[in-house]
């Protein structure tokens, strides 16, 4: 059971807002299994008694669609526990850790998943010329640029390219000095060393001590005027020692808000590269070599089948893959189509089921606008709004990539993505566009009934 709920875990991340996931999804350990129950523990009172109220019946719904029989599912308050030291936790066994550090030092951002290299990237049309990109300066022999920025939607692949090219470079000479890290890490080493007094052995560790610079989620420094100055004397530096710097954002540095011109200048002076979604051809190999790792064997119908509903990213297709093993498992269920229809009912049957052109005009109609303001080049409040929200309906409800839920408004992908992670976050705040986005989610939900 403690291994259905991870993969259950899974399912509902595609369901939800990742800041609703993390805060109350995320937390929730299995305490105790047992064929037909199951005890969940919550931190604490509050998120136990939240959890009941939002999410229980979700999750209960997840336990008998995956064992395939009733599941009495039960939460309580998981005793706190006192957590030890940094060094008592054993490293993870699919972390390879950097040479060059003494042992009691090494920071967890200095770790790179040993299964992120290039020889186990799937390429494909949508994603080969990032690919090419990430290996030439990985080698960097006969490199024209010491800078790539790598933006696509999570899921993708961008962090994968992204620590095979420090595997690279360590495979070929160990002693370099790979810093690998999230923009938040970078922000918060940078905080904690200026209430320590210590910020000039932060500059010089960046500046000085660092061969290559692999910096993931920049988007994450919208809005951090300083942390973003900070950054650019630090690419400044990088650049000058002809230093290589890999990026990775799900944003253009033009549509991430409030990001300065200066440092969005510096992240755009190299190579930039987009990766999307990947196509049919590709779906087929990631999936074949996906379920090779995962010990599963599938037919060549059903390989077929997952490659034409599962267009969304490669998480997805893991977690259909997760699913049936789990059933084969533990329940001695047959891998077959019918068995490959149900797992795949259970993760797209939301984002499937509905056309964009059905949320369009359901929001069109709510918000009396016309679909051809909806899609034109207008900024106006009266249209904007409502555009905003049919990205955000379009994300969680379609099938469709954001490249085509952005040509259906004339928008590119970056655009979509912003405009859903607004409607996330000013629905936090806002009861009035909570109880519009309500009304219209439950008139899509009952259509799917």
């Amino acid at each position: 059971m403690k291994t259905v709920w991870g993969e259950i875990k899974n399912q509902i991340k595609m369901r939800v807002p990742e800041n609703t996931f993390s805060l109350w999804i995320k937390p929730i350990a299995c305490l105790q299994a047992e064929k037909n129950s199951v005890v969940l523990g919550c931190p604490n009172r509050f998120s136990k008694d939240w959890v009941v109220e939002n999410y229980l019946d979700l999750i209960r719904e997840k336990f008998n669609a995956l064992v395939d029989r009733p599941v009495d599912v039960q939460l309580k308050v998981q005793r706190r526990k006192r957590t030890p030291s940094p060094a008592a936790f054993a490293p993870d066994p699919d972390q390879l850790i950097l040479p060059g550090m003494p042992e009691k030092k090494r920071p967890k951002s200095f770790l790179l998943n040993s299964q992120f290299t290039f020889d186990r990237f799937i390429v494909g049309q949508s994603n080969e010329f990032a690919y090419s990109a990430s290996k030439n300066i990985a080698l960097g022999d006969s490199c024209d640029y010491h800078s790539l920025l790598m933006l696509s939607n999570t899921g993708l692949g961008k962090t994968h390219l992204s620590q095979a090219i420090g595997h690279s470079i360590l495979a070929k000479n160990p002693r370099s000095r790979v810093f690998y890290m999230t923009a938040e890490d970078f922000t918060n080493e940078m905080i904690s060393s200026l209430r320590n007094r210590c910020i000039e052995a932060f500059k010089n560790r960046y500046r000085q001590s660092c061969d290559v610079l692999l910096l993931e989620e920049v988007h994450f420094l919208g809005g951090k005027e300083k942390i973003q100055a900070e950054l650019g004397y630090t690419l400044d530096a990088l650049a000058q020692d002809r230093k290589r710097i890999i990026f990775t954002s799900s944003l253009p540095p033009k549509d991430i808000p409030q990001m300065s011109k200066e440092l969005s200048s510096r992240l755009t002076s190299g190579l930039v590269t987009t990766i999307g979604g990947p196509d049919y051809h590709t779906r087929i190999k990631i999936l074949e070599e996906k379920a090779k790792g995962f010990n599963v064997v599938l037919s060549k119908d059903v390989v077929h089948f997952l490659a034409g509903r599962l267009k969304r990213d490669v998480r997805q297709m893991e977690s259909a893959l997760k699913c049936l093993k789990a059933r084969a498992e533990l329940v001695g269920a047959k891998i077959d189509m019918d068995l490959a229809k149900d797992v795949v009912c259970a993760l797209v049957s939301e984002e499937g089921s509905i056309t964009t052109e059905k949320i369009m005009a359901l929001v069109c109609e709510y918000y009396k606008v016309s679909i051809d303001m909806l899609s034109s080049r207008s900024r106006k409040k009266a249209y904007a709004y409502p555009r905003n929200i049919y990205a955000y309906l379009s994300r969680k409800y379609s099938d469709e990539t954001l490249e085509s839920i952005g040509r259906t408004i004339n928008r590119s992908h970056s655009t979509v993505v912003y405009a859903t992670e607004l409607v996330e976050k000013k629905m936090k705040t806002d009861r009035s566009l909570k109880h519009q986005v309500g009304l219209l989610k439950k008139h899509l939900d009952e259509s799917l009934s």
